[in-house]
């Protein structure tokens, strides 16, 4: 038995049993693979997979046991390997961060900058994707910290700690007609062509349930994956724009504005940082998830400390509150326009 073995068995797993794709991934053969993984069985005197012919269509029993134990035991081999690296270079290495677009654009920017000044020996790589992505990327062992929403709880390999709270806001071009109003209402709102998150998304959900619940039908005009589309499609007039406040307060709103008093609407969101479970950490990274959560205790994050019993839960603080994380709101540029912008009810004729 040997750890290649382990990986090509976990591989497998996780790439659906498709063994041509676990041969790409680990740069090996797919003859090879497959003769690792009978010679592991042949050892261990268990089928760990279901064949039919030579393709593997699933889990035996004892395979199912099997996997999970492998990937504890390869888990282990990397939380080995990291606290031996805790000693040798202690304040140098490597940090790989999965986050969704919103994070990644508007909220890690500045914590990032900070975290190169206080470990310029670090390298830090960001992947950038969808809430799924990041949940893959954690799991499959490819990151070390997912940066995302709720989109990422609940998932049994995970444990999620929240960072701050949020909301979404509307906005629209300069000139349009719900920026005049002092206090619009959703039905206001629902009056125009929508633009927002993709249903993936938990903002995407979150904003059509609050129609819903209201019994509104809004025309919703396009969905996509970050703010920056959005604001494209919301600049060239299909639309009005739901996105979160952070995509206003650290993004650019050239020729756009915010709709007042459109904060409430949505209800408050939480962006969450996403650790593997039983995942062991460089010191690093705990400092990294103490800059972007003050409220968390990296000692006890890392096992070092024991969470003090009966403690009270944490306050999480909003994003507006957080001068650490906002590097400057450039506001709407006021231009005239003379376009006309059509309610969803006339589009929708058309």
């Amino acid at each position: 038995m040997n750890f290649q073995q382990l990986r090509y068995v976990r591989a497998a797993v996780q790439n659906d049993l498709n063994l041509t794709k676990v041969a790409n991934e680990l740069f090996t053969s797919q003859s090879g693979v497959s003769k690792q993984i009978r010679e592991l069985e042949q050892e261990l005197r268990v089928d760990i997979f279901v064949r039919r012919g030579k393709r593997l269509v699933g889990l035996t029993p004892a395979g199912e046991s099997a996997a999970k134990l492998i990937d504890r035991l390869l888990q282990e081999a990397d939380n080995l390997k990291r606290l031996s690296a805790q000693f040798a270079e202690a304040d140098k290495g490597r940090l790989i961060i999965a986050a969704t677009h919103n994070q990644a654009n508007y909220v890690l920017p500045k914590l990032l900058l900070r975290f190169g000044s206080l470990f310029p020996d670090v390298e830090v790589e960001l992947l950038q994707g969808t809430p799924s992505y990041v949940v893959d990327a954690l799991v499959r062992g490819e990151a070390d910290i997912g940066v995302a929403t709720e989109a990422v709880d609940g998932h049994p390999q995970l444990e999620t700690h929240p960072c701050f709270t949020w909301k979404h806001v509307a906005i629209a071009p300069v000139g349009h007609p719900l920026l005049e109003l002092e206090t619009p209402t959703l039905a206001d709102l629902a009056r125009y062509p929508i633009i927002t998150y993709s249903a993936e998304f938990s903002g995407g959900l979150q904003v059509q349930e609050v129609f819903d619940r209201a019994g509104l039908e809004p025309y919703l005009r396009l969905r996509a994956m970050d703010a920056d589309v959005i604001k494209t499609y919301v600049r060239l007039g299909a639309g009005i724009g739901i996105i979160a406040e952070m995509a206003t307060r650290n993004g650019q709103l050239d020729r756009l504005g915010v709709v007042s008093a459109t904060a409430g609407f949505f209800g408050a969101s939480s962006t969450k940082i996403a650790l593997r479970k039983g995942s062991l950490l460089r010191n690093f990274a705990y400092q990294f998830i103490a800059l972007l959560a003050p409220h968390l205790d990296p000692a006890v994050l890392s096992g070092r400390k024991r969470a003090p019993v009966g403690a009270a839960p944490p306050t999480i603080a909003g994003f507006a509150d957080r001068a650490d994380l906002l590097f400057g709101d450039d506001g709407p540029v006021e231009l005239e326009t003379a376009g006309q912008f059509a309610d969803a009810s006339a589009l929708s004729a058309r």
